[in-house]
């Protein structure tokens, strides 16, 4: 508990922003980093839920990116069918309700995933980087700049 004596504004503003709390087993792993500005703009109520999703998303993708080595990208892996793996490229949202990630499967193929944020549920996996590419191409990085 902390010995600070907050108006009541301050006290009902703090309770509006969002808490994560993580533990893991290896306890040199980095959680996610604190939230970005951009994303204390708005209160919660104040954003749609596929907003409010999408921003959680970039900081789960930046902090996965973190931890690869140079020789991966991130990719998201499907569950509940055989769609396989989507190499992410690009994310976004349509307000109120849809997120949508864009890239590329294992053939190379072009893909674009729209999803109803009640059925959200992304696996974050580590691919081998394109040969083709160097150095590794970081999407989380340049979502979380824009989030600033």
């Amino acid at each position: 508990m902390d010995d600070e004596i907050r108006t009541s504004a301050e006290y009902h503003e703090s309770d509006a922003l969002p808490r994560r709390h993580e533990v893991h087993s290896d306890p040199d792993t980095p959680p996610c980093e604190d939230l970005p500005e951009g994303m204390r703009r708005k209160s919660l109520e104040q954003k749609s839920p596929a907003e409010w999703a999408y921003e959680r998303l970039i900081l789960y993708i930046k902090n996965f990116e973190e931890q690869l080595d140079n020789a991966h990208e991130v990719a998201m892996g499907f569950t509940g069918g055989d769609a396989g793996v989507l190499r992410i490229e690009g994310m976004g949202y349509f307000e109120p309700d849809i997120v949508t990630f864009y890239g590329t499967d294992a053939s190379g193929a072009r893909n674009q995933l729209v999803q109803h944020v009640s059925q959200l549920n992304v696996m974050l996996r580590a691919l081998p980087k394109r040969v083709e590419q160097d150095p590794p191409r970081r999407i989380g990085f340049r979502l979380f700049e824009d989030l600033a």
